[in-house]
């Protein structure tokens, strides 16, 4: 992988090629609603904790089962080989083409072929490996690597294809995708026929039968499996499954889940050698472990595994969408190629794209075999942190500054004097102050370009609360309120319209003053060391709270509290109760408010009368599973809900990823989200996460200052005073 520098070129030259992302923008909204519907009357999330124990159970027996299948395979013919590393793999391939003096290999699609940079080893040894799935043939006469699992040449053009068919053919070619796909039939067929020996990966390896599975839709893989005397089958030791039965369940999730296709074109079931023109057939399975084994081992990153390769999570992922597979991942790509490069090429290679993620949980809410991919991801930005450093200025800001809670309030409330200068007054009120430029022309490009940025509020939520009247004689519940970093130092009118709610419900509220940031900021940046720190203070903060519930109106702060806090103090003899204690008393404020108080029936009169849109932030809804919700509220209260396209799609904001790691990135993503809400027509856009508002009411302010973003808690606030 590229150097720090080198990687911020290939980011703005993909950036650049505004075709690429609209080309993936376009396929992964096709993808969304293809899903849907083949996923239609099927319970996906039953069908994938299945998936993700079938997976698991391989896991723990992978060394009987693997001593099966060697046993069974070799019973029927076959020749197994397990390889440890890629090298070894490679030199079995070449070695076994010398034995039989082959010259020419007809490949079928195969990933791990890929990582082991097979077609080089060939090639240099003087035999021919020739691609015959489409995508990969494609790829292999531009000299380029695979951007995608599924669909290598993803982020190819029909023009582009068309050239290097024309240089190939020796003809000019259509870019017509018909006539395209006939030249590719006509060439690749006399591959099969050419060819000494046939390559083919495995999507499964059968541990009670000993035979392979294959899924594909072009049928290649078949007649490379069966028209050469020789079928080698080049497969990671992770493609064991225990039967058919296993197999036929994943068959059910991978097709839906890669393209939304009810079940692909051909599955292929090979076990042994079977006859070839009057003649047995010889078949060579090559395993290879390649880190695959240390990844198993590790507790904290070995769910990986469970990966059926269906390319989903780059399918839904903003990042990919913006910069495509060559960019965003090295042989594998998105969410999961992070893990599988840091395991399979080393922490190094996978440095800069472990920092590209922006956290945003997409990859984890489609991932068919349960992969808590965001979670193994921000395991390995700790790993990069200690390893390479996160810069100066998180250094400071995490170490420094967070962890002592009275420097870092009062540096806060210095700041908010100080910035005047700089601030510009959009709405005449103090609280609708914005930074619209900044005084370096340099730092214009990543911060105030293309959004406003908020100013910090004259007076913070913490130091406004103990003036706060709540008139509740007797309260139904007391809860604390965990108001979170930009609730508290950028829209404190936010908790305060959270506090009349639900005073008006005849909740009490508490602010426990020793609260502090809830630690995600450093945690994303893979600072673990401050993360547990700032978890510890928030933790003793609400165990010394006498309150029913404690509340948020930032979904990161809540998933914070009830996971992150949890998990970071699990080995904490000290810390852990309390932290779970804490954890199980927490909820989003619009879930407390319409799951245990039925808000939502107690503000039906209300006559807010306003048509609104409304943007599910990443965390709330793929975090905490809070999405239905705000939208009773809203409705309720007498809004007029338009649903805007892919409303859950991130915003662009994660944290520190828009301002200080890839502030362009965020730029691209933001920019989509703001287009499909002006698409909706209306003046207001509601969401539920102060991240999120900094980054659409900045961007908004740029773009159409006539739309208003607004919390949810605000516009019910303003509901009750009408």
């Amino acid at each position: 992988m590229a150097n720090d520098t080198e990687y911020k070129k290939s980011v703005e030259k993909a950036i650049n090629n505004t075709k690429l992302s609209e080309a993936l923008h376009l396929f992964g909204d096709a993808y969304l609603i293809a899903r849907e519907n083949a996923y239609r009357g099927l319970d996906f999330e039953k069908m994938r904790t299945e998936l993700a124990a079938i997976k698991d159970e391989v896991r723990i027996n992978r060394k009987a089962l693997l001593d099966e299948f060697i046993k069974n395979a070799e019973a029927a013919g076959s020749k197994v080989f397990i390889a440890k590393d890629t090298t070894e793999a490679n030199n079995y391939v070449v070695n076994l083409a010398k034995q039989k003096k082959a010259k020419r290999i007809a490949k079928s699609k195969s990933m791990v072929s890929e990582e082991a940079h097979l077609n080089k080893a060939l090639e240099k040894e003087g035999i021919r490996a020739s691609e015959t799935d489409l995508g990969e043939w494609i790829i292999q006469l531009a000299g380029q690597r695979p951007s995608h699992m599924v669909m290598p040449a993803i982020h190819m053009f029909k023009e582009e294809v068309a050239d290097l068919f024309s240089k190939e053919t020796g003809e000019r070619q259509s870019p017509e995708i018909k006539s395209l796909v006939n030249v590719a039939r006509e060439e690749l067929r006399k591959e099969y026929f050419n060819a000494d020996i046939g390559l083919t990966g495995a999507n499964f390896l059968v541990a009670d039968t000993g035979g392979i599975g294959l899924v594909t839709n072009e049928g290649n893989a078949r007649l490379c499996a069966t028209l050469p005397d020789v079928h080698v089958v080049f497969a990671g030791i992770h493609k064991l499954v225990r039967n058919m039965e296993d197999a036929i369940k994943i068959t059910r999730l991978l097709p839906r889940n890669a393209t939304g296709q009810l079940l692909t074109s051909y599955i292929t079931w090979i076990r042994g050698t079977v006859p070839t023109n009057g003649k047995a057939k010889e078949q060579h399975i090559v395993l290879i472990d390649g880190g695959r084994e240390a990844l198993y081992e590790s507790k904290a990153c070995r769910d990986a595994l469970r990966c059926i390769q269906c390319g989903a999570c780059a399918n839904v992922c903003p990042v990919y969408q913006t910069v495509g597979g060559h960019v965003f991942g090295s042989i594998y790509i998105s969410a999961i190629g992070i893990i599988l490069t840091a395991f399979y090429e080393g922490i190094e290679r996978a440095k800069e794209i472990t920092r590209a993620c922006i956290g945003c949980r997409s990859c984890t809410a489609v991932c068919p075999s349960k992969i808590d991919l965001e979670e193994i991801i921000l395991h390995l930005r700790n790993q990069v942190t200690d390893k390479y450093g996160m810069g100066v200025v998180k250094n400071i800001a995490f170490k420094a500054v967070m962890k002592n809670r009275s420097l870092f309030h009062n540096m806060v409330r210095a700041a908010s004097k100080l910035q005047r200068p700089i601030t510009h007054n959009k709405t005449g009120e103090e609280s609708g102050r914005v930074i619209r430029h900044l005084p370096m022309h340099f730092m214009a490009k990543d911060f105030t370009e293309w959004r406003d940025l908020p100013s910090i509020a004259p007076k913070s939520f913490r130091d406004q609360f103990d003036s706060i009247k709540q008139e509740v004689k007797e309260p139904k519940y007391t809860v604390g309120f965990f108001v979170g970093c930009g609730a508290d130092f950028v829209y404190p009118e936010v908790g305060v319209s959270l506090i009349k709610i639900l005073n008006y419900l005849g909740v009490k509220v508490v602010f426990p003053k020793e609260q502090n940031c809830c630690g995600i900021p450093a945690l994303y940046s893979g600072d673990a060391e401050t993360g547990v720190y700032l978890a510890k203070q928030g933790v003793k903060a609400f165990s010394e709270a006498d309150v029913d519930y404690v509340l948020s109106i930032c979904p990161t702060c809540t998933m914070g509290v009830k996971r992150d806090f949890v998990e970071r103090l699990a080995d904490d003899p000290e810390w852990a109760e309390k932290a779970v204690s804490v954890s199980d008393k927490t909820m989003d404020a619009s879930a407390f408010l319409e799951n245990i108080l039925g808000a939502s029936e107690k503000l039906k009169d209300l006559m807010a009368g306003t048509s609104i849109t409304y943007h599910d932030s990443c965390h709330l809804k793929r975090g905490n599973d809070v999405w239905r919700e705000p939208r009773a509220l809203l409705a309720a209260s007498g809004h007029t809900l338009e649903e805007m396209k892919n409303s859950d799609r991130c915003c662009g904001f994660g944290g520190t990823y828009s301002f200080l790691s890839h502030p362009q990135i965020s730029k691209q993503i933001t920019g989509d989200k703001i287009e499909t809400i002006k698409n909706t027509g209306v003046k207001t856009v509601a969401m539920d996460c102060p991240g999120c508002m900094i980054m659409l009411k900045g961007s908004m302010g740029k773009a159409d200052s006539s739309i208003r973003c607004a919390h949810t808690m605000e516009l019910l606030a303003e509901a009750l005073d009408k």
